[in-house]
Protein backbone atom coordinates (compact mmCIF):
# COMPACT_ATOMS: atom_id res chain seq x y z
CA UNK A 1 0.00 0.00 0.00
CA UNK A 2 1.36 3.46 -0.91
CA UNK A 3 -0.20 5.34 2.01
CA UNK A 4 3.10 5.84 3.83
CA UNK A 5 5.37 6.52 0.87
CA UNK A 6 7.89 9.26 1.53
CA UNK A 7 6.94 9.69 5.17
CA UNK A 8 9.10 8.67 8.09
CA UNK A 9 6.48 8.98 10.84
CA UNK A 10 2.91 7.88 10.31
CA UNK A 11 -0.11 7.41 12.57
CA UNK A 12 -3.01 5.09 11.83
CA UNK A 13 -6.32 6.04 13.41
CA UNK A 14 -9.07 3.44 13.36
CA UNK A 15 -12.52 4.99 13.71
CA UNK A 16 -13.93 8.20 12.27
CA UNK A 17 -16.15 9.38 15.10
CA UNK A 18 -15.58 12.40 17.38
CA UNK A 19 -12.71 10.81 19.36
CA UNK A 20 -10.85 9.60 16.27
CA UNK A 21 -11.28 12.89 14.43
CA UNK A 22 -10.09 14.88 17.44
CA UNK A 23 -7.01 12.66 17.71
CA UNK A 24 -6.36 13.16 14.00
CA UNK A 25 -6.49 16.92 14.49
CA UNK A 26 -3.90 16.77 17.28
CA UNK A 27 -1.53 14.46 15.41
CA UNK A 28 -1.71 16.43 12.17
CA UNK A 29 -0.98 19.64 14.07
CA UNK A 30 2.20 17.99 15.35
CA UNK A 31 3.41 17.37 11.79
CA UNK A 32 2.64 13.65 11.71
CA UNK A 33 1.21 11.95 8.63
CA UNK A 34 -2.24 10.68 9.59
CA UNK A 35 -4.23 7.94 7.88
CA UNK A 36 -7.73 7.53 9.27
CA UNK A 37 -9.65 4.34 8.55
CA UNK A 38 -13.36 3.71 9.00
CA UNK A 39 -15.55 0.75 8.11
CA UNK A 40 -18.45 2.90 6.92
CA UNK A 41 -18.76 4.66 3.53
CA UNK A 42 -18.59 8.05 5.27
CA UNK A 43 -17.33 9.41 8.58
CA UNK A 44 -19.13 10.56 11.71
CA UNK A 45 -22.41 8.75 11.06
CA UNK A 46 -23.42 8.38 14.70
CA UNK A 47 -22.36 11.98 15.30
CA UNK A 48 -24.73 13.08 12.53
CA UNK A 49 -27.56 10.95 13.91
CA UNK A 50 -27.09 12.51 17.35
CA UNK A 51 -27.45 15.92 15.74
CA UNK A 52 -30.83 15.20 14.19
CA UNK A 53 -32.60 16.27 17.37
CA UNK A 54 -30.19 19.16 17.97
CA UNK A 55 -26.50 18.48 18.51
CA UNK A 56 -25.82 18.73 22.25
CA UNK A 57 -22.07 19.42 22.21
CA UNK A 58 -21.45 19.96 25.91
CA UNK A 59 -22.89 21.55 29.07
CA UNK A 60 -22.28 24.97 30.55
CA UNK A 61 -22.19 23.97 34.21
CA UNK A 62 -19.02 24.49 36.25
CA UNK A 63 -16.36 21.79 35.97
CA UNK A 64 -16.77 20.72 39.60
CA UNK A 65 -20.43 20.03 38.89
CA UNK A 66 -19.59 18.49 35.53
CA UNK A 67 -17.07 15.90 36.75
CA UNK A 68 -19.41 13.86 39.05
CA UNK A 69 -21.61 13.06 36.03
CA UNK A 70 -19.10 10.31 35.19
CA UNK A 71 -19.81 8.32 38.34
CA UNK A 72 -17.13 5.84 39.39
CA UNK A 73 -14.81 6.98 36.60
CA UNK A 74 -15.13 10.68 37.46
CA UNK A 75 -11.55 11.22 38.64
CA UNK A 76 -10.06 9.48 35.63
CA UNK A 77 -12.23 11.52 33.27
CA UNK A 78 -11.26 14.67 35.18
CA UNK A 79 -7.70 14.28 33.84
CA UNK A 80 -9.05 14.33 30.27
CA UNK A 81 -11.30 17.32 30.86
CA UNK A 82 -8.48 19.25 32.50
CA UNK A 83 -6.73 19.11 29.13
CA UNK A 84 -9.82 19.91 27.07
CA UNK A 85 -12.57 21.37 29.28
CA UNK A 86 -16.17 21.96 28.18
CA UNK A 87 -15.62 25.66 27.49
CA UNK A 88 -12.78 24.76 25.11
CA UNK A 89 -15.29 22.87 22.96
CA UNK A 90 -17.24 26.08 22.30
CA UNK A 91 -14.03 27.88 21.32
CA UNK A 92 -13.05 24.96 19.07
CA UNK A 93 -16.45 25.01 17.34
CA UNK A 94 -16.15 28.77 16.83
CA UNK A 95 -12.80 28.23 15.09
CA UNK A 96 -14.66 25.98 12.65
CA UNK A 97 -17.15 28.78 12.01
CA UNK A 98 -19.90 27.21 14.11
CA UNK A 99 -21.40 29.48 16.76
CA UNK A 100 -23.01 27.93 19.82
CA UNK A 101 -25.54 28.97 22.45
CA UNK A 102 -26.57 27.85 25.92
CA UNK A 103 -30.12 26.55 26.18
CA UNK A 104 -32.44 27.01 29.13
CA UNK A 105 -31.29 23.67 30.56
CA UNK A 106 -27.63 24.75 30.44
CA UNK A 107 -26.91 22.49 27.48
CA UNK A 108 -24.74 23.85 24.66
CA UNK A 109 -25.90 23.58 21.03
CA UNK A 110 -24.77 24.89 17.65
CA UNK A 111 -26.88 27.90 16.65
CA UNK A 112 -28.14 25.96 13.62
CA UNK A 113 -29.01 22.98 15.85
CA UNK A 114 -27.37 20.63 13.33
CA UNK A 115 -24.30 18.41 13.27
CA UNK A 116 -23.68 18.42 9.51
CA UNK A 117 -22.25 21.96 9.15
CA UNK A 118 -19.76 21.33 11.96
CA UNK A 119 -18.73 17.93 10.59
CA UNK A 120 -18.27 19.28 7.07
CA UNK A 121 -16.09 22.14 8.32
CA UNK A 122 -14.12 19.78 10.53
CA UNK A 123 -13.40 17.26 7.77
CA UNK A 124 -12.43 20.06 5.40
CA UNK A 125 -9.93 21.43 7.91
CA UNK A 126 -8.51 17.97 8.63
CA UNK A 127 -8.12 17.29 4.92
CA UNK A 128 -6.31 20.60 4.48
CA UNK A 129 -4.01 19.60 7.35
CA UNK A 130 -3.01 16.46 5.44
CA UNK A 131 -5.21 13.83 7.09
CA UNK A 132 -5.95 11.02 4.63
CA UNK A 133 -9.39 9.39 4.96
CA UNK A 134 -9.92 5.75 4.05
CA UNK A 135 -13.61 4.77 4.26
CA UNK A 136 -14.82 1.20 3.79
CA UNK A 137 -11.77 -0.12 5.64
CA UNK A 138 -12.91 -2.50 8.36
CA UNK A 139 -10.22 -3.30 10.92
CA UNK A 140 -9.64 -7.01 11.51
CA UNK A 141 -6.76 -6.82 14.00
CA UNK A 142 -2.98 -6.86 14.14
CA UNK A 143 -0.74 -9.27 12.32
CA UNK A 144 2.95 -9.97 12.87
CA UNK A 145 4.40 -12.80 10.77
CA UNK A 146 0.98 -14.37 10.70
CA UNK A 147 0.82 -14.48 14.50
CA UNK A 148 -1.07 -12.08 16.77
CA UNK A 149 1.28 -11.62 19.71
CA UNK A 150 2.33 -8.78 21.96
CA UNK A 151 5.88 -10.04 22.19
CA UNK A 152 6.44 -9.84 18.42
CA UNK A 153 4.50 -6.63 17.88
CA UNK A 154 6.95 -4.19 16.30
CA UNK A 155 5.79 -1.80 13.59
CA UNK A 156 2.09 -2.42 14.24
CA UNK A 157 0.87 -4.09 11.04
CA UNK A 158 -2.90 -3.70 10.72
CA UNK A 159 -5.27 -5.93 8.79
CA UNK A 160 -8.16 -4.23 6.98
CA UNK A 161 -10.99 -5.67 4.96
CA UNK A 162 -11.71 -3.41 1.98
CA UNK A 163 -13.90 -3.58 -1.13
CA UNK A 164 -10.76 -4.66 -3.01
CA UNK A 165 -9.88 -7.42 -0.57
CA UNK A 166 -7.79 -7.73 2.58
CA UNK A 167 -4.80 -5.43 2.98
CA UNK A 168 -2.05 -4.94 5.55
CA UNK A 169 -1.01 -1.44 6.61
CA UNK A 170 1.98 -0.46 8.71
CA UNK A 171 2.22 2.60 10.94
CA UNK A 172 4.54 3.93 13.61
CA UNK A 173 1.71 4.42 16.07
CA UNK A 174 -1.90 3.26 16.20
CA UNK A 175 -4.88 4.97 17.79
CA UNK A 176 -8.17 3.06 18.05
CA UNK A 177 -11.45 4.93 18.54
CA UNK A 178 -14.13 2.48 17.46
CA UNK A 179 -16.99 3.52 19.75
CA UNK A 180 -19.15 1.27 21.86
CA UNK A 181 -21.79 -1.25 20.88
CA UNK A 182 -24.96 0.77 20.24
CA UNK A 183 -26.37 1.70 16.84
CA UNK A 184 -24.41 -0.96 14.96
CA UNK A 185 -25.88 0.17 11.64
CA UNK A 186 -23.91 3.40 12.03
CA UNK A 187 -20.61 1.62 12.66
CA UNK A 188 -20.40 1.04 16.42
CA UNK A 189 -20.89 -2.72 16.47
CA UNK A 190 -18.47 -3.64 19.29
CA UNK A 191 -16.69 -6.24 17.11
CA UNK A 192 -13.35 -4.89 18.33
CA UNK A 193 -13.91 -6.42 21.79
CA UNK A 194 -12.98 -9.91 20.59
CA UNK A 195 -9.92 -8.63 18.73
CA UNK A 196 -8.48 -6.89 21.79
CA UNK A 197 -9.45 -9.67 24.17
CA UNK A 198 -7.37 -12.07 22.06
CA UNK A 199 -4.45 -9.68 22.51
CA UNK A 200 -4.74 -10.02 26.29
CA UNK A 201 -6.58 -6.72 26.88
CA UNK A 202 -9.24 -6.91 29.59
CA UNK A 203 -12.57 -5.63 28.32
CA UNK A 204 -15.71 -5.20 30.44
CA UNK A 205 -18.82 -6.51 28.63
CA UNK A 206 -20.67 -3.83 26.67
CA UNK A 207 -24.04 -2.94 28.20
CA UNK A 208 -26.79 -0.51 27.23
CA UNK A 209 -26.53 3.01 28.68
CA UNK A 210 -28.97 5.90 28.32
CA UNK A 211 -31.51 3.27 27.37
CA UNK A 212 -35.18 2.45 27.70
CA UNK A 213 -36.68 -0.40 29.70
CA UNK A 214 -39.29 -3.09 29.18
CA UNK A 215 -42.56 -2.91 31.11
CA UNK A 216 -45.33 -5.53 31.02
CA UNK A 217 -48.01 -3.16 29.73
CA UNK A 218 -51.62 -4.16 29.34
CA UNK A 219 -53.06 -4.16 25.84
CA UNK A 220 -54.92 -0.95 26.72
CA UNK A 221 -51.70 0.97 27.40
CA UNK A 222 -50.00 -0.50 24.33
CA UNK A 223 -52.77 0.51 21.96
CA UNK A 224 -54.16 3.70 23.48
CA UNK A 225 -51.00 5.34 24.82
CA UNK A 226 -48.24 4.30 22.44
CA UNK A 227 -45.92 7.30 22.17
CA UNK A 228 -47.69 9.24 24.92
CA UNK A 229 -45.48 11.73 26.80
CA UNK A 230 -45.61 11.59 30.59
CA UNK A 231 -44.73 15.16 31.52
CA UNK A 232 -43.94 17.00 34.74
CA UNK A 233 -43.25 13.92 36.84
CA UNK A 234 -40.46 13.02 39.24
CA UNK A 235 -38.63 9.71 39.12
CA UNK A 236 -37.25 8.30 42.36
CA UNK A 237 -34.98 5.27 42.61
CA UNK A 238 -32.53 4.83 45.47
CA UNK A 239 -30.51 8.04 45.66
CA UNK A 240 -31.80 9.23 42.28
CA UNK A 241 -34.41 12.00 42.39
CA UNK A 242 -35.14 14.02 39.28
CA UNK A 243 -38.06 15.74 37.58
CA UNK A 244 -38.69 15.59 33.85
CA UNK A 245 -40.58 13.63 31.25
CA UNK A 246 -40.54 10.33 29.40
CA UNK A 247 -42.47 8.43 26.75
CA UNK A 248 -44.49 5.22 26.76
CA UNK A 249 -43.69 2.70 24.04
CA UNK A 250 -45.36 -0.64 23.27
CA UNK A 251 -42.39 -2.33 24.95
CA UNK A 252 -41.95 -0.04 27.95
CA UNK A 253 -40.52 3.42 28.71
CA UNK A 254 -37.87 5.68 27.21
CA UNK A 255 -36.93 9.34 27.10
CA UNK A 256 -34.72 11.84 28.90
CA UNK A 257 -35.89 11.16 32.46
CA UNK A 258 -35.52 7.40 32.01
CA UNK A 259 -32.10 7.81 30.44
CA UNK A 260 -30.93 9.92 33.37
CA UNK A 261 -31.68 7.07 35.77
CA UNK A 262 -30.78 4.26 33.38
CA UNK A 263 -27.41 3.27 34.85
CA UNK A 264 -28.92 2.75 38.31
CA UNK A 265 -31.96 0.93 36.94
CA UNK A 266 -29.81 -1.30 34.71
CA UNK A 267 -27.40 -2.18 37.50
CA UNK A 268 -30.28 -3.06 39.84
CA UNK A 269 -31.85 -5.29 37.20
CA UNK A 270 -28.55 -7.08 36.66
CA UNK A 271 -27.85 -7.51 40.37
CA UNK A 272 -31.33 -8.33 41.63
CA UNK A 273 -33.24 -9.50 38.58
CA UNK A 274 -35.79 -6.73 38.97
CA UNK A 275 -36.22 -3.04 39.64
CA UNK A 276 -39.19 -0.88 40.58
CA UNK A 277 -38.99 2.84 39.85
CA UNK A 278 -41.26 5.22 41.72
CA UNK A 279 -43.11 8.04 39.95
CA UNK A 280 -44.43 11.17 41.59
CA UNK A 281 -47.20 12.15 39.20
CA UNK A 282 -47.74 15.54 40.86
CA UNK A 283 -44.35 16.74 42.14
CA UNK A 284 -45.61 20.29 42.76
CA UNK A 285 -48.18 18.96 45.25
CA UNK A 286 -47.50 17.56 48.70
CA UNK A 287 -49.00 14.28 49.86
CA UNK A 288 -51.23 16.09 52.34
CA UNK A 289 -52.47 18.47 49.67
CA UNK A 290 -53.29 15.54 47.39
CA UNK A 291 -55.23 13.88 50.19
CA UNK A 292 -57.20 17.02 50.95
CA UNK A 293 -58.16 17.56 47.33
CA UNK A 294 -59.19 13.93 46.86
CA UNK A 295 -61.36 14.08 49.98
CA UNK A 296 -63.68 16.65 48.41
CA UNK A 297 -67.20 15.31 47.79
CA UNK A 298 -67.28 13.34 44.60
CA UNK A 299 -71.01 13.29 44.04
CA UNK A 300 -71.95 11.35 40.95
CA UNK A 301 -68.62 11.87 39.21
CA UNK A 302 -66.57 8.89 38.09
CA UNK A 303 -63.12 8.49 39.61
CA UNK A 304 -61.58 9.58 36.33
CA UNK A 305 -63.59 12.81 36.33
CA UNK A 306 -62.93 13.34 40.04
CA UNK A 307 -59.16 13.10 39.51
CA UNK A 308 -59.33 15.63 36.71
CA UNK A 309 -61.62 17.99 38.62
CA UNK A 310 -59.71 17.97 41.90
CA UNK A 311 -56.09 17.33 40.85
CA UNK A 312 -56.08 18.16 37.13
CA UNK A 313 -54.84 14.60 36.69
CA UNK A 314 -55.89 13.12 33.36
CA UNK A 315 -54.86 11.24 30.26
CA UNK A 316 -51.78 9.09 30.47
CA UNK A 317 -51.19 9.81 34.16
CA UNK A 318 -54.65 8.54 35.06
CA UNK A 319 -54.08 5.53 32.80
CA UNK A 320 -50.91 4.71 34.75
CA UNK A 321 -52.87 4.70 38.01
CA UNK A 322 -55.40 2.26 36.60
CA UNK A 323 -52.54 0.17 35.19
CA UNK A 324 -50.76 -0.43 38.48
CA UNK A 325 -53.28 0.04 41.30
CA UNK A 326 -55.78 -2.47 42.59
CA UNK A 327 -59.48 -1.68 42.91
CA UNK A 328 -59.00 -1.39 46.65
CA UNK A 329 -56.21 1.18 46.28
CA UNK A 330 -58.20 3.19 43.77
CA UNK A 331 -61.20 3.24 46.11
CA UNK A 332 -59.26 4.37 49.18
CA UNK A 333 -58.47 8.11 49.16
CA UNK A 334 -55.41 7.79 51.38
CA UNK A 335 -53.89 4.92 49.41
CA UNK A 336 -54.70 6.62 46.12
CA UNK A 337 -53.03 9.86 47.22
CA UNK A 338 -49.98 7.93 48.37
CA UNK A 339 -49.72 6.15 45.00
CA UNK A 340 -50.13 9.39 43.06
CA UNK A 341 -47.06 10.64 44.93
CA UNK A 342 -45.19 7.34 44.66
CA UNK A 343 -46.47 5.07 41.90
CA UNK A 344 -44.45 1.85 41.64
CA UNK A 345 -43.60 0.86 38.06
CA UNK A 346 -41.90 -2.56 37.78
CA UNK A 347 -39.24 -2.84 35.08
CA UNK A 348 -38.40 -6.14 33.41
CA UNK A 349 -35.14 -5.51 31.51
CA UNK A 350 -33.17 -2.85 29.67
CA UNK A 351 -33.92 -2.51 26.00
CA UNK A 352 -31.32 -4.16 23.71
CA UNK A 353 -27.85 -2.66 23.46
CA UNK A 354 -28.26 -1.75 19.81
CA UNK A 355 -31.20 0.54 20.68
CA UNK A 356 -29.34 2.41 23.42
CA UNK A 357 -28.01 5.92 22.91
CA UNK A 358 -24.63 4.79 24.23
CA UNK A 359 -22.96 1.83 25.89
CA UNK A 360 -21.22 1.12 29.17
CA UNK A 361 -18.28 -1.23 29.52
CA UNK A 362 -15.28 -1.45 27.24
CA UNK A 363 -11.52 -1.42 27.75
CA UNK A 364 -10.81 -1.20 31.47
CA UNK A 365 -9.12 2.10 32.23
CA UNK A 366 -6.61 0.17 34.32
CA UNK A 367 -5.31 -1.29 31.04
CA UNK A 368 -4.27 2.22 29.93
CA UNK A 369 -1.65 4.66 31.13
CA UNK A 370 -2.36 8.35 31.72
CA UNK A 371 -1.84 9.04 28.01
CA UNK A 372 -4.43 6.37 27.10
CA UNK A 373 -1.82 3.96 25.74
CA UNK A 374 -2.41 0.27 26.29
CA UNK A 375 0.18 -0.93 28.81
CA UNK A 376 0.31 -4.36 27.19
CA UNK A 377 0.61 -2.97 23.66
CA UNK A 378 3.05 -0.05 23.67
CA UNK A 379 2.35 2.26 20.77
CA UNK A 380 -1.39 1.49 20.70
CA UNK A 381 -3.65 4.23 22.07
CA UNK A 382 -7.41 4.12 22.60
CA UNK A 383 -10.07 6.79 23.04
CA UNK A 384 -13.77 7.51 23.14
CA UNK A 385 -16.75 5.36 24.00
CA UNK A 386 -14.80 2.11 23.64
CA UNK A 387 -13.26 2.84 27.06
CA UNK A 388 -14.98 1.74 30.26
CA UNK A 389 -16.82 4.89 31.32
CA UNK A 390 -20.33 6.17 30.91
CA UNK A 391 -22.25 9.40 31.31
CA UNK A 392 -25.80 10.66 31.02
CA UNK A 393 -27.04 12.61 28.03
CA UNK A 394 -26.73 16.38 28.23
CA UNK A 395 -23.42 16.92 26.43
CA UNK A 396 -21.37 14.78 28.80
CA UNK A 397 -20.93 11.90 26.33
CA UNK A 398 -19.55 14.02 23.50
CA UNK A 399 -17.39 16.09 25.83
CA UNK A 400 -15.54 13.04 27.15
CA UNK A 401 -15.18 11.60 23.64
CA UNK A 402 -13.62 14.86 22.40
CA UNK A 403 -11.37 15.15 25.45
CA UNK A 404 -10.19 11.53 25.43
CA UNK A 405 -9.43 11.79 21.71
CA UNK A 406 -7.32 14.85 22.40
CA UNK A 407 -5.45 13.18 25.27
CA UNK A 408 -4.78 10.03 23.23
CA UNK A 409 -3.72 12.12 20.23
CA UNK A 410 -1.19 14.03 22.33
CA UNK A 411 0.06 10.79 23.82
CA UNK A 412 0.44 9.19 20.40
CA UNK A 413 2.26 12.25 19.07
CA UNK A 414 4.70 12.22 21.98
CA UNK A 415 5.26 8.49 21.57
CA UNK A 416 5.93 8.66 17.84
CA UNK A 417 8.34 11.58 18.14
CA UNK A 418 10.40 9.71 20.74
CA UNK A 419 10.89 6.67 18.49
Amino acid sequence: MPYNDGMKKTAAIIGGGPAGLMAAEVLAARGIRVNLYDAMPSLGRKFLMAGKSGLNLTHSEALEEFIPRYGQRAERVRAWLNQFPPQAIRAWAAELGVETFIGTSGRVFPTEMKASPLLRAWLKRLGAAGVNFHPRHRWRGFEVNGVQSQETLDSLPLIFETPDGEITVRADVVLIALGGGSWARLGSDGAWTQTLTKMGIEVAPLRPANCGFDVAWSEHIQTKFNGAAVQSVALNFGDFHQQGQFILTPEGVEGSLIYAASSRLRDALEAQGGAVMSLDLLPALSLEEARQKLSKPRGGRSLTNHLEKTLKLKGVKTALLYEFLSKEELADENQLAARIKALPVPLLAPRPLDEAISSAGGILLEELDEHLMLKKLPGVFCAGEMLDWEAPTGGYLLTACFASGRVAGQGAANWIQKK
